[in-house]
Formats: C-alpha cells, structure tokens, sequence
C-alpha cells in the first residue's frame, strides 16, 4: 500500500525551505509526474543530468533527479543564492560539499530510499542523513555478524525475531549517519565503533577516534522506513520539516 505523501509528512512541520534554523532534516516526497521532475532537470548541472541518464532503470534515474534537485532548493534557500548556480565538489573521501563561493558555508547531507529522501543542513557541524525502507531481510542477523561490531551483532540476536529486521534498518541508519556525517566513507569500517540499537534512544556508545561531542537523532519519515540524523557537535538538535507536496513549483 502506497502511504500518501501528506500522511507521511503529518508529525513533521510542512514549510517551504529557508534560513533561520541552524540544523534542519528535510523530508522529501520523491513520487513526481514527468511535469515535476522536468522543473527538476532545470536546476541540475549537466554533470547531475548526466549521471541521471547513466542509471538503467527509469525509477533509479528520476529519483536521483528529484533528490538532486530537491539538494539544491533547500540549499540554495538556506544560503539566499539561486539552486541554478550552486556548485559542488567531493571531499577527501567523496563526501559532497559546497564549492565556489559558498564553501564551508552549510554542512549538508543527502540520502534516499524507495519513494522519500532527505536533505540534513547544519550551519555549525557537519551532518550526516541516512534514510532506508523496511523490507524484508531472513539474513539480516548474518549480515550484521559480519559487518558491525560484536556488540551490536549481539543485541541483534537478542531482538525477537519478528522485531528484527526494524531493528537492524533502524541500527543500519544509525551507523550510516555517523559514517556520513564523518565523511570516513569506507575509510571507517562499521565494525570500528558500535551505537545503541532501537528501540534504545541513538547513542554512540563506541567511536575510537574522531568528535567526542555527538548529536543523534532518530527521524520518523512514516510507515515502513527508518532513518536517523548525526551531529558531529553538540547543542544542534536536529529539526524536522517536511517540503510541501509540490515542492517542485518552488524551483521556478
């Protein structure tokens, strides 16, 4: 079943994008008709229109159209500068960031899965953002035995089985945010530092180098998904808004 955009986005505050928040998590409906994801087209760069066109299947490709764009509207609004002119380039480990005239200006961060995506801005840390749909997975416990800390590997066994595959995509995006918003890449692997496991409030319990001083939350983006923000600092709780159905009309 198909959970409208507007259900999804009911305990999250529905706003165009602006400044005057200093850490915001955008929800963004990525289901458009070819009117809105043409909007979409007019803001990317020839070097995101191409990297659309490389995907092979249609649903792959307009998503990253949507979300890309959706990047450089709230961006773009944030900092007061048209989406059109932004420019990007990627850190030491591939991580987006700013470039140009706007660099080191806002933190952002972008992650989609299925049908939503969502867009971190941070004015002060950075962020990271990670947003995955629940679906079904008999190996989930496997996979984590293999890939995260023995900790974490542990508390998952422990999750009644037919708990666990939310707990491991809860778990899963915990750990991605942190990545992310660290910027490590696969230069930290997910077995180096291990965080709580949902329903457990997001926490670090284990990271041996980088920010002491963390900020994680976890996002409710509706039925059927799991998502969680991290801070790199402490003192920026991340607020949660929501583009308004149609957000595409925005970028005329």
């Amino acid at each position: 079943m198909t959970v409208p955009f507007a259900a999804l986005a009911a305990g999250w505050e529905v706003a165009e994008p602006g400044a005057g928040t200093a850490t915001v998590v955008w929800l963004v409906d990525l289901a458009l008709p070819p009117s809105a994801l043409a909007a979409c087209d007019a803001v990317l760069s020839a070097d995101e229109r191409a990297r659309a066109g490389r995907f092979l299947r249609s649903e792959d490709r307009d998503r990253y159209r949507a979300s890309h764009a959706a990047l450089r509207l709230v961006v773009g609004r944030a900092l007061g500068t048209d989406p059109r002119g932004l420019a990007f380039s990627a850190g030491p480990n591939g991580k987006p960031e700013l470039a140009g005239a706007t660099r080191a200006s806002l933190a952002f961060n972008l992650s989609h899965s299925g049908g939503l995506a969502l867009v971190g801005l941070s004015a002060r840390h950075p962020i990271g953002v990670d947003v995955e749909r629940v679906r079904p997975l008999p190996d989930a416990l496997r996979i984590a035995r293999e890939h995260f800390a023995p900790d974490e590997a542990e508390a998952l066994a422990r999750t009644p089985a037919h708990a666990r595959e939310g707990a491991f995509f809860g778990l899963w995006t915990r750990k991605e945010a942190v990545v992310k918003a660290l910027g490590a890449g696969l230069a930290l692997p997910l077995d180096r530092f291990s965080v709580t496991l949902p329903p457990a409030p997001p926490r670090i319990l284990r990271m041996p180098e980088g920010p002491r001083d963390w900020t994680l939350r976890t996002l409710d983006p509706g039925p059927g998904y799991a998502a969680t923000a991290a801070v790199a600092g402490s003192g920026d709780f991340p607020v949660l808004r929501a583009l308004p159905v149609g957000w595409p009309g925005l970028l005329r």
